[in-house]
């Protein structure tokens, strides 16, 4: 059961992050976010000690739910198929247009600060990898020779088919349909 605080917490992560979004991080202040979230400035202090707090708060949630929103499924069945879903699952979430700028803000911030962008790490790619790795170690029939590397072959290609297309903005300089990353990418690994 959700406590009191649980809920009050997660209002104002809730309220926090169009702030983040719209004003970006140095212009995100704790008067806005107590405004946005509905809360005085000393709940949201008494939650979150400061912005650094509060956005770290935001960088752990965040990764929490696009975890749970791609990974909740167990990987089983046929590969050919358990890998297409997969990528598209990917491609769906990863791809979310508030998930890609809230990305943003997390790369800009990383520079100053690193562990934001391990929490993201820790908390999502890696894993990510883990289970996809375990995933393919027990697909005998596909003979793969170092599973985790195909893992991180499969997970990156769909990351880096998003930031190349939708982040930076590629699918005029380079097209490529969706359908056509996930068919090539599951027959690189099947076949």
């Amino acid at each position: 059961m959700t406590t009191r605080l649980d809920k009050k917490a997660e209002q104002i992560l809730q309220g926090a992050l169009p702030e983040f979004l719209k004003n970006g991080y140095a212009d995100t202040s704790m008067d806005r976010v107590a405004q946005a979230a509905g809360v005085s400035k000393q709940t949201l202090y008494s939650h979150f000690y400061d912005k650094d707090g509060l956005f770290t708060a935001l960088v752990k949630r965040m990764a929490a739910e696009k975890f749970r929103l791609v990974w909740s499924k167990p990987l089983t069945g046929k590969p050919e198929e358990v890998l297409r879903e997969l990528a598209y699952r990917l491609l769906k979430e990863a791809g979310d247009p508030e998930h890609l700028r809230f990305m943003r803000l997390v790369i800009a911030q990383s520079e100053k600060r690193p562990d934001l962008a391990q929490i993201f790490l820790k908390n999502v790619a890696q894993p990510s990898i883990k289970i996809l790795t375990q995933y393919l170690q027990q697909q005998s029939e596909l003979n793969i020779v170092d599973a985790e590397a195909t893992a991180r072959i499969f997970v990156g290609s769909v990351i880096h088919f998003i930031l190349t297309q939708e982040m930076f903005y590629g699918q005029e300089i380079m097209p490529m349909s969706e359908e056509r990353l996930v068919e090539n990418l599951v027959q690189l690994i099947v076949k």
